[in-house]
């Protein structure tokens, strides 16, 4: 008799354990580890009703390219994506690893955000930042729709607004962490810069400019961690743009908006194409 009593106690508990890990708020998830001198470790989550692994991850997708992350890398049946924040003048670039398990039809998504070493920010922000993504989750028809349009979502960001030497320079070091990535981190992605003409060169009816970019043994002052490779900023005009293009001298300084195109690691120095490039008014 104690025996079939105590079954029916533990059957009863299971699904209040359940109930009360999934009403758990994103908040009281959050975690912080390490320090900005080895690296700050954030992490937080948020349990939905009603949603697939594949649908958590198509429907985050939606709402991480709306904020404006880029989104690197993306395996929504097996429950991953790895995103960044575009790194900007005022801000360095992270990644966060998105992973989500389902167990029955409550879906699990974790958020993990990993800030390289020497950068402090505020904990408080990157909580509202963290589950501010994760709460936006809709589980049910609604979770459903709202996968389909993060699959469809694109980027409406305004152009990346930079030194053309600057851009140089962080292709440059990311070329030393990872390669892989630079495709995957600029696709799509529009641009503003501002430099010196090396030269400019004609391909059939089209003319491209070549920025005037310092190579690392030509500067002044040497940073530490800075690259010593050098990466080449190429813009292509867009058609109409002909005889603009052949007003343009070496070190005649221009303002161009583009879109990225391609990149080349080899052969040296490595180059990232930009096109439909058009000066700035």
């Amino acid at each position: 008799m104690r025996f079939r009593l105590f079954l029916f106690l533990v059957t009863a508990l299971v699904p209040v354990a359940g109930a009360q890990a999934q009403a758990q708020t994103c908040d009281a998830t959050f975690s912080k580890k390490g320090n900005p001198v080895t690296g700050l470790k954030f992490t937080a989550m948020n349990s939905v009703a009603e949603l697939s692994t594949r649908d958590a991850i198509n429907q985050l997708r939606g709402i991480v390219v709306a904020r404006g992350y880029d989104v690197l890398a993306l395996e929504p049946e097996a429950g991953d994506m790895l995103l960044e924040m575009p790194q900007a003048a005022n801000q360095r670039s992270f990644p966060i690893v998105a992973k989500a398990t389902s167990a029955g039809t409550v879906t699990t998504v974790q958020l993990r955000a990993n800030l390289r070493a020497g950068v402090s920010t505020n904990s408080d922000a990157v909580k509202a930042e963290l589950c501010g993504m994760l709460t936006a989750l809709t589980g049910g028809a609604a979770g459903e729709t709202a996968a389909q349009q993060g699959q469809r979502a694109t980027a409406s960001a305004a152009p990346t607004v930079m030194n053309a030497q600057m851009l140089a320079d962080r292709l440059s070091k990311e070329r030393d962490g990872n390669v892989n990535e630079i495709p995957l981190r600029y696709k799509d992605r529009a641009f503003l810069l501002e430099g010196m003409v090396s030269s400019v060169i004609r391909d059939g009816d089209s003319y491209s400019v070549i920025f005037d970019i310092l190579p690392w043994e030509k500067k002044a002052v040497h940073l530490p961690g800075e690259s010593q490779f050098k990466t080449d900023i190429v813009c292509r005009l867009a058609p109409g743009q002909s005889v603009y293009a052949l007003t343009l001298k070496p070190r005649t300084k221009v303002t161009l908006t583009g879109t990225y195109q391609e990149y080349r690691e080899l052969p040296l120095p490595s180059t990232m194409w930009l096109s439909n490039c058009t000066p700035s008014k």
